[in-house]
């Protein structure tokens, strides 16, 4: 069944900036080791070290819980990073874990509305678990 993202929740560092944002990417990936031996008629591969980003996009607001202090402030830094893409709820996805943000950047256009893009890169493992059963 297709869910919805209108719900989905992106946390740095526990601040919820959800709803300054209208758009996270998360991109996963993994090393991949060329193994191939003579006598061989196709390459063979090995798995190796999961790697990966995160895109975040949304509008601007410089407020103690809006974007630009969450993430222009922490430029450089390792945060905590928490997406929630059906919302939260128990037993909904969850990933998590650290990220360095490394990049900020704000458009100012005359006739719309400020916006702003944040790249992060994950560091170490990124936790994929569902949100625990709340009392």
């Amino acid at each position: 069944m297709a869910v919805h993202g209108k719900n989905a929740v992106v946390m740095i560092n526990t601040t919820d900036i959800s709803e300054y944002c209208n758009s996270v990417a998360p991109k996963r990936s993994a090393d991949s080791h060329d193994t191939t031996t003579f006598g061989k008629t196709a390459h063979t591969y090995q798995g190796g070290l999961l790697d990966g980003t995160v895109s975040i996009e949304g509008f601007y607001e410089s407020g103690t819980t809006g974007p630009k202090t969450a993430l222009e402030g922490a430029l450089g830094q390792t945060v905590d990073f928490v997406y929630r893409p059906e919302g939260t709820g128990s037993g909904k996805p969850q990933q998590s874990g650290d990220a360095v943000v490394t990049s900020y950047e704000e458009t100012t256009p005359v006739a719309d509305m400020i916006t702003f893009k944040a790249e992060l890169q994950l560091s170490d493992t990124f936790a994929l678990t569902t949100q625990p059963t709340t009392p």
